[in-house]
């Protein structure tokens, strides 16, 4: 295995990805060989540490660590710069002689850095217009629409997700196909392995719930209070972010301490459900069960994987 392969670690929320990122790092060659590639949008947030589990400057070992802390939460975060720039910083580390290890869960940005993947073009008038249908007629009414025009994509994307709904439409109205025509088959843009790791979820609850305690334990509340000041409501990706949204209802007295613990450990879950579906449907992912006992550590498991 050389450092001709990009090296992804993937798979849903609270299974331990950053922690085997690091650990791999060590066996290729520590700090002066590898770098560390963030795959995980809401970590994209300068500020939001406690709520999307962003390892501290003490805990990354001394590796470097791109895309992280590169967007203030007013900010919308875009899969088509984050490709733009991963492009760009795996060709860097390539000329650096280095590996490159790839790491988080969000989905459609790994795709983006991974996949050979166009961009369908945007239209700010034709979005504008569906996105005040949107708030004027609700999610389900666009959801219906798509229906007729592309089953396939309404199927996927489902009658709750307006922010996505939009764009199924917005890509329709610009050219003229459906949306799924411009979806991406699963081809790599350059060589590229990726680890994922999953669970039974008897055994990844608890580590969720655990996460959501700790978190609001650990100062979520006041991390939001800091940010609020910083225009966390006026963002449009960051505020609803997973603990996020719930601790600014602890915030606003619209739920207690314990609810916002509660709810926010129910949305984590739906999320890591959502992620392994995600995930499940790349056929190239080599999987590593981190409840499986009497195989070996993780670690070994996955440089098992990589061959």
């Amino acid at each position: 295995m050389g450092h001709q392969q990009t090296i992804a670690v993937v798979g849903p929320t609270a299974t331990g990805k950053s922690d085997l990122a690091l650990d791999l790092a060590d066996v290729l060659g520590g700090p002066e060989r590898v770098e560390i590639i963030n795959a995980d949008a809401m970590q994209f947030y300068r500020g939001m540490n406690i709520g999307t589990a962003k390892l501290p400057l003490d805990q990354r070992r001394g590796y470097t660590h791109h895309l992280l802390d590169v967007l203030d939460v007013t900010e919308d975060a875009s899969v088509a710069t984050y490709q733009e720039q991963g492009h760009a910083l795996l060709d860097e580390i390539k000329g650096r002689g280095r590996q490159a290890i790839v790491v988080g869960g969000s989905g459609l940005y790994l795709r983006a850095l991974l996949d050979d993947m166009q961009f369908p073009p945007t239209d700010s008038a034709t979005r504008s217009s569906l996105e005040a249908e949107l708030d004027e007629l609700g999610s389900r009414e666009l959801h219906r629409r798509l229906l007729d025009l592309d089953p396939e994509a309404a199927q996927t994307i489902g009658d709750s997700n307006g922010r996505r709904l939009v764009r199924a439409l917005e890509v329709i109205a610009i050219t003229g196909r459906p949306y799924t025509a411009s979806l991406p088959r699963y081809t790599y843009s350059h060589p590229s392995v990726q680890i994922g790791l999953r669970a039974h979820r008897d055994f990844l609850d608890p580590r969720i719930e655990r996460r959501a305690e700790t978190m609001f334990r650990e100062g979520l509340v006041s991390e939001v209070e800091r940010l609020v000041a910083e225009g966390l409501r006026e963002g449009t990706t960051a505020r609803r972010a997973t603990g996020y949204a719930q601790a600014i209802a602890v915030l606003e007295g619209r739920m207690s301490e314990a609810e916002g613990v509660k709810s926010t450990f129910i949305a984590t879950r739906q999320l890591a459900r959502k992620q392994m579906k995600w995930f499940r449907r790349d056929p190239r992912i080599r999987w590593i069960d981190v409840d499986a006992t009497g195989k070996g550590t993780v670690l070994e498991r996955a440089l098992a994987a990589l061959g």
